[in-house]
């Protein structure tokens, strides 16, 4: 599997074309499983983290070269998520693209705040979606 780093919370993975990683952190199934189709479809590799706690020990211990962050989430949020990564000098070159329902311009500002790279909000297009990772790896 090309070094991909599996667990029992993976929904997937494919063969990549790349190096690059994407850690993706969504606790909607629904929404999970659109994410990573659009991910094997261009053969990223990734691995899966579906609570707030989840998502800041898997990008700690695997150093992903992006993250999928959705804001709801269980534990902790996604704004607090991406605080945490991007204020550790351990984290902090992660890129981070939050994706969220939370739709409005002040969301927007807080989620950049945070230190994201980018804020696309759902339903996310899945051109748009690629485009965004493939701005940042």
């Amino acid at each position: 599997m090309n070094g991909l780093v599996m667990d029992a919370t993976d929904q997937g993975a494919t063969n990549s074309m790349s190096a690059k990683s994407i850690l993706v952190v969504e606790d909607s199934a629904t929404e999970l499983l659109a994410l990573t189709k659009a991910l094997e479809s261009r053969g990223y590799q990734y691995t899966v983290a579906t609570d707030g706690d989840e998502a800041i020990q898997k990008a700690t211990k695997q150093k992903p070269s992006l993250i999928l962050l959705d804001v709801v989430l269980p534990k902790k949020n996604g704004f607090q998520v991406c605080r945490q990564l991007k204020s550790s000098p351990e984290t902090s070159q992660i890129k981070i693209i939050v994706i969220s329902g939370k739709n409005q311009e002040s969301d927007r500002y807080w989620g950049l705040k945070q230190g994201a790279d980018e804020y696309l909000t759902k339903p996310v297009k899945t051109d748009d979606l690629l485009g965004a990772i493939a701005r940042h790896l």
